[in-house]
């Protein structure tokens, strides 16, 4: 019994330098492995489908009624992961949106508000979805809204969670430096993206080095398209006022109180147009509740989505 521990105990301990070997030499697989271990925890596959002139990798699990999660801008589809482990049990739709991910981007192509939901209305057909709930973070929920104003028969419950298009009187911190000509979206200065990580999170997360010098390296890459979409969207212009109105779904509002790129003074906006709508602030949540508290953002939207399924 003994030697039989004592070989167990050295395994582990073989293991442990294996691994760590491999994060230190293969920091690049060691992050890609990272994702995958969340996503197979979260029950989602990953699917890839052609849509006009754009490949659109998505993440797919679960059964039931569907969920489409719109993530925000510059994000992916891996920003929902962590958030759908703890919403098990449902049918579960994450895609890179166009221009973003791993999905297509073309210089060509618009990336507009209507184009992007076009796009999104092309892809829940091209997978067979007649209605669905839909959830959107920032950029994401102003395509959710846009989404439910145009399509309301096909939406079944809507959830804003910081979303873009819903202007508040006091300005963020993201705001002051935009007035100032610096977004911090699409610069590519390893110091910004800590800046920008600051302000995206109330409690900013441990990041191990080698992954924070990919997720940098990521961001800086697609600095200049981002650039683009950015322009396309024309986001100083972008006010959600004219559709929220249109909207026939039960809509839930999550907003993170120390969100310091959408301010959190947006809810009174989204109370003022929408005509069925219930808000929830969280305390001590910056402007991504699903990254940065997804238990608790996941049993918010799972107890929304019982009361009215």
């Amino acid at each position: 019994m003994k030697k039989i521990l004592g070989y167990g105990l050295v395994l582990l301990v073989v293991t442990a330098v294996l691994l760590a070997a491999f994060y230190a030499f293969f920091p690049g697989a060691a992050f890609e492995l990272a994702k995958s271990i969340h996503r197979h925890a979260a029950g989602l596959a990953t699917k890839e489908i052609q849509i006009g002139d754009h490949r659109i990798v998505y993440l797919k699990g679960g059964e039931g009624e569907p969920v489409i999660l719109l993530h925000g801008f510059g994000g992916d589809k891996d920003h929902w992961t962590a958030f759908a482990r703890h919403l098990k049990g449902r049918h579960l739709v994450v895609p890179d949106i166009p221009g973003f991910g791993e999905s297509s981007r073309w210089l060509t192509a618009s990336y507009d508000i209507e184009s992007q939901v076009e796009r999104i209305d092309r892809f829940a057909e091209a997978l067979g979805l007649t209605t669905f709930h839909v959830a959107g973070n920032s950029m994401g929920g102003a395509l959710a809204a846009a989404y439910a104003a145009k399509f309301p028969e096909k939406v079944l419950t809507l959830a804003l969670m910081n979303p873009a298009g819903a202007p508040s009187p006091n300005k963020s911190d993201f705001v002051v430096e935009l007035e100032k000509g610096n977004n911090l979206l699409f610069s590519g200065e390893p110091e910004d993206f800590d800046r920008l990580i600051a302000l995206i999170f109330s409690d900013k997360p441990m990041i191990p080095a080698p992954f924070r010098k990919i997720m940098a390296a990521d961001w800086a890459a697609g600095s200049d398209f981002n650039r683009k979409i950015w322009k396309d969207m024309e986001p100083h212009r972008l006010t959600l006022a004219p559709v929220l109105p249109l909207i026939e779904a039960p809509v839930l509002v999550i907003w993170g109180e120390r969100d310091n790129v959408l301010d959190v003074g947006g809810v009174a906006f989204l109370e003022k147009y929408l005509k069925n709508s219930r808000t929830i602030v969280m305390k001590d949540t910056g402007h991504c509740p699903m990254i940065e508290k997804p238990e608790e953002t996941a049993a918010i939207y799972g107890r929304f989505l019982q009361d009215k399924g």
